[in-house]
């Protein structure tokens, strides 16, 4: 793993743990309230001990600027405050699961929760593999790939074993784009089209509950060269709940129900394009994780086209 990587890993935790920190310090002479300290939280404080006080200082202040705009919005959590409100940080397999959640806010009384997805210096949705033996229809749609994809792909993961087996670098092949890349985005394009085909409104739904997240939140994204906050509301209908102000009032996001086109991008080979009807559209850029070539591909997936209806701010900070 490169220093990059393990730097924006570490950075990605600490930061989860900042927001949870900064909770704490606003809500806790409001209101009773419990941290659970699991292990994802002890994962969390452990990155964000690693930080120099001064990258800690710059995170407390940007996420000091999400959720004090989280607490406008959402009445319930510091109403009625005779009960105990819980933060936890979730386990990173919930994402897996389509659960993009990393921070909860609970009221157990109520039945109530919200989560909040935090980010540090980037946008990704979701960063999902292709491989030999990865079925993404049932893991991204509940639909199987069909028996057609899987056989297309065979002969280019065979390679990569292949030039695994003889230690090459990815640099080593003479035209990865030709021979892995492309192959491989035209059967992805297939099989999705396919789906889209026999199910568009479903598979349009799942595609993006899938890889935007499955269940209510805000997005917390850290920006700290342009020293901005990012608040984003992925709201299906449970966030914002008994909010009186209409100035403040979150819409429901429309999710797509029709496929529009999808290609890959104009002059590229490692980029496909997916456009679909209320405003969604998504790039899939694949690529390789590591400089030792792997059996697997990693996709970097990020919205580049928002919905009218989703909610977002810019929350300056100094």
């Amino acid at each position: 793993m490169s220093k990059t990587t393990i730097n924006s890993t570490i950075k990605g935790k600490a930061y989860e743990y900042a927001c949870v920190l900064v909770l704490d310090f606003i809500l806790k002479n409001n209101r009773k309230l419990e941290i659970i300290e699991n292990t994802s939280f002890i994962i969390a404080k452990e990155r964000y001990e690693m930080l120099s006080v001064g990258e800690q200082q710059i995170m407390i202040i940007s996420a000091t600027a999400g959720v004090n705009a989280i607490i406008e919005l959402e009445p319930r959590i510091l109403s009625d405050k005779e009960d105990t409100l819980t933060i936890q940080l979730q386990s990173d397999d919930n994402g897996k699961k389509g659960d993009v959640r990393d921070v909860l806010i609970i009221r157990k009384s109520l039945d109530w929760e919200i989560g909040i997805s935090v980010k540090h210096n980037h946008e990704a949705l979701r960063h999902s593999r292709l491989s030999e033996k990865l079925d993404f229809g049932e893991q991204w749609l509940n639909s199987h790939c069909s028996k057609e994809y899987f056989n297309e792909i065979k002969p280019i993961f065979e390679a990569l074993e292949k030039y695994k087996n003889e230690k090459l670098n990815w640099s080593d092949l003479e035209d990865k784009n030709s021979e892995i890349y492309v192959p491989l985005l035209k059967a992805f394009i297939n099989e999705l089209n396919k789906m889209f085909n026999n199910n568009e409104k479903q598979t349009a739904e799942n595609i993006t509950k899938y890889l935007f997240g499955i269940k209510d939140f805000y997005k917390l994204i850290a920006h700290d060269s342009s020293k901005i906050t990012r608040l984003i509301a992925c709201n299906y209908g449970m966030l914002n709940i008994d909010m009186k102000d209409t100035n403040k009032k979150i819409p429901i996001i429309k999710l797509p129900t029709e496929l529009i086109k999808l290609d890959f991008k104009r002059d590229s080979k490692t980029t496909v394009e997916l456009f679909m009807n209320n405003g969604w559209q998504i790039s899939f850029r694949i690529h390789n994780a590591s400089s030792k070539v792997e059996k697997s591909l990693k996709f970097d997936v990020q919205l580049i086209g928002m919905p009218a209806d989703l909610f977002y701010i810019d929350l300056e900070w100094k």
